[in-house]
């Protein structure tokens, strides 16, 4: 499955500052009756968007946001703890966000971002506050350097481990990686006997 490479993504940020946000939260259950990626953008944190009788709820910081110049979720901490939920980050990609960045993220979640084109960045406490204390600020996320700058000279590093990010970059998932290598593979194989 192919997704749109990750390189540097400089974008405006939505801040939801609870945390502990659960994949339910994210994705709620009653959505997760499709194989498919595509819509469930909609569904995104959707008790929290929509009232009982489906009218937006103006407190919600995702109700009017728009999805291209607003890329990068920053959340509270323990963001995506819960039940594994690989709809839960299909749900965040097709809202429109390509980044997620928390003091602390949820290894099955992290693990199913990375799976699925979303870069989940951990940064220290001291960034994740200023970056909550911030709604709508710029951001850049540099995958390459393993960097976030905000302002003038506000930068601080994150992790990712090496294979997903060049997945990332390539903008492939683990499947897709590897069928970009099936010439070098046949040519392998055929030199063993």
């Amino acid at each position: 499955m192919g997704f749109e490479p990750i390189r540097t993504l400089i974008s405006r940020t939505v801040v939801m500052r609870q945390e502990n946000i659960d994949t339910d939260q994210i994705i709620p259950a009653r959505f997760l009756t499709t194989t498919s990626r595509e819509g469930l953008g909609k569904a995104a944190f959707y008790d929290w968007r929509y009232d009982e009788n489906g009218a937006p709820k103006n407190s919600s910081a995702l109700n009017g946001v728009d999805a291209a110049s607003h890329k990068i979720l920053v959340a509270g901490a323990n963001f995506g703890c819960g039940s594994s939920r690989e709809h839960a980050p299909w749900a965040l990609y097709d809202f429109g966000f390509r980044a997620v960045i928390s003091s602390d993220i949820a290894d099955i979640f992290k693990s199913n971002a990375l799976k699925n084109g979303l870069l989940p960045v951990e940064v220290d406490q001291k960034t994740h506050r200023e970056l909550l204390s911030a709604p709508g600020a710029e951001v850049c996320v540099d995958l390459e350097s393993q960097t976030v700058r905000f302002g003038d000279d506000w930068q601080a590093v994150f992790e990712v481990e090496p294979f997903a990010r060049r997945c990332l970059l390539d903008g492939v998932d683990p499947l897709g990686h590897l069928l970009n290598q099936i010439d070098a593979i046949k040519a392998f194989e055929s030199a063993r006997p």
